[in-house]
């Protein structure tokens, strides 16, 4: 009987890095998963962090009148 342990499972995962599009597997040779390198999930997050990658949506006004009373 193979082991199908969820954690057999992760080991033979393949990604592919959202920065720099590299092979990615899911262990601990790669331990900045799913990035390749620290390099690349520092892109990411700079680019999270200057609002060039966003989640769809409508904005939000944080100064609304209608929000502050209570």
């Amino acid at each position: 009987m193979q082991n199908t342990t969820p954690d057999s499972n992760l080991n033979s995962l393949e990604l592919t890095c959202p920065s720099c599009k590299k092979t990615v597997l899911w262990n601990d040779n790669f331990p900045h998963r799913p990035f390749c390198s620290d390099r690349c999930r520092l892109i990411d997050l700079g680019e999270w962090a200057s609002e060039s990658h966003r989640i769809a949506g409508d904005n939000l006004d944080i100064n609304s009148e209608d929000e502050h009373q209570s």
